[in-house]
């Protein structure tokens, strides 16, 4: 009896097996059509696996988006930064050529002073309450620097030294001048002879000296270059100091007034020439004495 039953279970076996390797061969020849159960297992699978696939890839993409977007963001830092050191390099580059530039008008300037000793200092501090009076520059009397000695920079007058130490000096601006700080000045004018005047204040409004004492019968044209005369006995002569724009007459109608734009910029200045003028002093007297003798 176990003998009957071993045997017919291992033809159901045989049978099974028999028949499975029969489905097999029908699913994998080649077919026009499928049959209903394989379409439906087909397509349930498909739908499966669409439906796990949009989440997927929708993960998978946002996933490369916001990768993508960190590796944009750092590439747009480092951008901005490379491009603020190239903004930085050019400002420093710019500000090295004009300084440069500068010095270089200073050195040429300073190559045609030769015979009033001239100073080349730098300006080292401006108060922001007295921009427009006083600057310091790094010359004192060590260096040769005196009080009422005459500034300069490439482009004309700027003022004088109001007080000198030892190693530093501080420098009364021409807009800070006033009634009590007189340039004895020529103004040139073409065809003619100079005519005489003093500077004798600033007009802050407009920006420009204050040209007193002219002449009525002294016609001034706008344009006219104002210089110093050396009458004063403090300033070397023929410095150069700005040009006449408006010429009026004084408030009793004895002399005139010129406004004089100044040649140099008074409100940024870095380098300067400090003029001693001993040394025209010293050779005019020589020369005096050479001729008497």
């Amino acid at each position: 009896m176990p003998s009957l039953f071993r045997r017919k279970r291992l033809m159901a076996v045989l049978i099974g097996f028999i028949v499975l390797v029969a489905l097999i061969g029908f699913s994998i020849r080649d077919r026009d059509s499928l049959t209903t159960p394989e379409k439906f297992f087909k397509d349930t699978v498909g739908w499966m696996q669409s439906i796990i696939h949009k989440p997927v890839s929708l993960v998978d993409n946002s996933v490369d988006n916001i990768q993508n977007m960190f590796e944009v963001y750092e590439q747009n830092q480092v951008l901005k930064a490379r491009l603020s050191e190239y903004k930085g390099v050019i400002k420093d580059n710019q500000r090295l050529k004009n300084d440069n530039a500068e010095l270089r008008k200073t050195m040429g300037k300073t190559e045609s002073l030769s015979d009033y000793s001239p100073i080349q200092a730098t300006v080292i501090a401006r108060s922001s309450d007295r921009w427009f009076e006083q600057m310091t520059i790094n010359r004192g009397e060590e260096h040769g620097v005196a009080k009422d000695m005459a500034v300069l920079t490439s482009e004309g007058m700027v003022g004088k030294i109001k007080s000198a130490g030892a190693f530093h000096s501080t420098v009364q601006l021409l807009s800070g001048f006033d009634r009590s700080n007189k340039i004895s000045s020529w103004v040139v004018r073409k065809d003619k002879n100079e005519a005489f005047g003093l500077i004798e204040g600033y007009d802050g409004e407009s920006g420009r000296l204050l040209l007193k004492g002219i002449k009525l019968d002294k016609e001034l044209k706008k344009g006219d270059t104002v210089i110093s005369s050396g009458l004063g006995g403090v300033f070397p002569s023929n410095l150069r100091i700005g040009t006449v724009e408006e010429v009026v007459n004084d408030q009793f109608g004895l002399t005139k007034t010129a406004y004089v734009k100044p040649f140099a910029d008074l409100f940024n200045i870095n380098h300067v020439i400090v003029v001693d003028r001993s040394v025209q002093t010293v050779e005019n007297e020589d020369q005096k004495e050479d001729g008497d003798s």
